[in-house]
């Protein structure tokens, strides 16, 4: 995202239900990695996704395609799910919540993300 830094990847695994979330996840963690966010992809593979820390909220203003959105707070517990939010939308802002986790639609419930699990990035 930032051409003068190398993208970092990392796993994120639902550590109360057993499952992996995704094994290609970026992290934006710098304000216009935050900013950019998906904005220059066309989509979402299988295992890709991006952890945005800190976030409090999401928008979709000039995304070309829908995501999930996996809300945490600093115990990287799950406190905020979007299912398919869709471009030109934006999910409400959380103060509980400090880590945005988006995925491609359908990874929720594929992995059977639910209010309260824990995460853990590797």
């Amino acid at each position: 995202m930032n051409p003068g830094r190398q993208k970092r990847l990392v796993t994120v695994v639902n550590v109360t239900r057993g499952t992996q979330l995704g094994d290609r996840i970026e992290v934006a963690d710098t304000s216009l990695s935050r900013f950019l966010g998906l904005i220059p992809k066309r989509g979402l593979n299988a295992g890709e996704g991006l952890w945005i820390k800190p976030s409090s909220g999401v928008h979709m203003f000039w995304m070309r395609f829908a995501i999930d959105v996996v809300g945490l707070d600093r115990e990287m517990r799950v406190v905020r799910l979007w299912r398919n939010l869709k471009p030109w939308r934006m999910t409400s802002v959380s103060l509980q919540m400090q880590i945005a986790l988006e995925l491609p639609v359908g990874q929720i419930d594929a992995c059977e993300v639910q209010i309260g699990d824990v995460l853990s990035m590797q």
